[in-house]
């Protein structure tokens, strides 16, 4: 049962993450993520209530415990690139609010296509995983970064974030380059 004074996204993880080095990676990364979109919202002076940023960057990344990614503890079955799908899911079960659910399905890269998803075989979302609302677009923005490998680490220079995204093709790198457009330019990256 979920106490008064616990915060929804302390919950939520309680819920699915027991204590270990995977825990560990998923919050130290989810942390970094946070404080870098508290940073913009606030230069930013973005209306976004400050109890949403922190649990939508804490909650964004909560399904890679599904899936199949050795290199940061991650020992279940699932493609990685599904984390956002299976952990709006996961969200959704547990009765977190859709907006955490959104930011969860639509994070991943610079948002995802329907058909680049069709394309590497994965099962068909019905429709693209483009970040739509400012705190989808803030949370995908941040979450570029910073590593799962590497926590603790300072945020990667924009030269390699872009590098990063450009490996999957032009359209992913504009997708990106509009998301710095829109938030890159209150921090020094």
């Amino acid at each position: 049962m979920m106490r008064p004074d616990t915060p929804l996204w302390q919950s939520v993880i309680d819920r699915y993450y027991k204590e270990g080095k995977l825990r560990d990676i998923l919050v130290g990364h989810s942390r970094q993520v946070a404080d870098m979109a508290h940073a913009i919202a606030s230069s930013l002076a973005l209306d976004i209530p400050q109890e949403q940023i922190e649990t939508a960057a804490m909650l964004h990344d909560i399904g890679i415990i599904a899936t199949n990614a050795p290199g940061i503890c991650c020992y279940g079955t699932q493609p990685y690139l599904l984390h956002g799908t299976i952990g709006a899911g996961m969200l959704r079960e547990c009765g977190a609010p859709e907006w955490a659910a959104g930011v969860a399905e639509r994070h991943t890269g610079a948002g995802l296509l329907r058909s680049d998803v069709v394309a590497a075989g994965l099962p068909d979302p019905g429709h693209d995983l483009l970040p739509r609302t400012v705190l989808e677009r803030l949370i995908c923005y941040a979450d570029k970064f910073y590593s799962k490998t590497h926590i603790g680490a300072p945020a990667k220079p924009i030269e390699r974030v872009r590098a990063s995204i450009a490996k999957f093709g032009a359209e992913a790198l504009a997708r990106f380059d509009a998301l710095h457009a829109e938030f890159g330019g209150v921090l020094n990256l």
